[in-house]
């Protein structure tokens, strides 16, 4: 028994009902392919989201009936008023996020620290872009784009909104920005995953725990009540 209410503790905490007087099971192992995983994150994200909308009265299924009511779903979904977590890239860009409403406490519930998950998640999510800023600072780079530049103007091209493809194709080959970024661009990637090995490290550790407490909440889910198919995550 002491067993028993131990381990209907632990599900309660993660915000599962219906444990009490009921068999302890054993959650399965999570998927070991990548995609099986997004995919098994993405539902226990959901079943979460719709019994804490669920609580309050709330649904992400059919079209809101009113303005009204669309706000106050947004507001218990996403959170409302100032965001409580910031964080700006080395690119300059700052990504926000509020630790109200159904889709934080959800995360919560999976990855338990919602301010390390933030910082890990938008760190990792924008590896490549940093990577890219980088290599546009480059000597080289920019020096080869100037001359794609100079390529495009005398093709009557815009560098932004091309007309014709296979001329920008021959400009960057002809520029040498294209063989320029074949080479810049895996050397910068690897820099920045090197600078941010502490936070790739701390996304791979949290994304770890969440499997593990996602197939929990899905197991425990189909015990009770298997969702239809084809449901979309938030």
């Amino acid at each position: 028994m002491r067993t028993l209410r131990t381990a209907c503790a632990a599900v309660a905490a993660l915000v599962l009902a219906g444990c009490a007087g009921g068999p302890v099971r054993t959650a399965p192992d999570p998927p070991a392919g990548g995609r099986e995983q997004d995919a098994l994150i993405r539902y226990a994200q959901k079943v979460l989201v719709d019994r804490c909308l669920a609580e309050r009265g709330l649904t992400t299924e059919g079209k809101p009936s009113s303005p009204e009511e669309s706000g106050r779903l947004q507001a218990a979904l996403f959170g409302a008023g100032p965001t409580e977590l910031s964080l700006t890239l080395p690119t300059g860009h700052t990504v926000r996020a509020h630790t109200d409403g159904c889709l934080a406490a959800a995360r919560h519930a999976l990855y338990g620290d919602q301010r390390r998950w933030f910082r890990a998640e938008v760190t990792v999510n924008n590896l490549g872009a940093e990577a890219a800023a980088r290599m546009r600072a480059d000597p080289a780079h920019r020096a080869a784009r100037a001359r794609f530049i100079r390529c495009l103007d005398s093709a009557g091209e815009s560098p932004t909104r091309p007309r014709d493809e296979a001329a920008h194709q021959r400009c960057r080959r002809g520029s040498g920005l294209a063989s320029t970024e074949a080479r810049l661009e895996p050397v910068e990637l690897a820099e920045v995953r090197s600078l941010r090995h502490d936070q790739l490290t701390a996304h791979e550790r949290l994304r770890t725990s969440a499997l593990h407490r996602a197939a929990e909440i899905s197991a425990a889910h189909h015990q009770g009540n298997t969702p239809e198919k084809g449901s979309s995550s938030p």
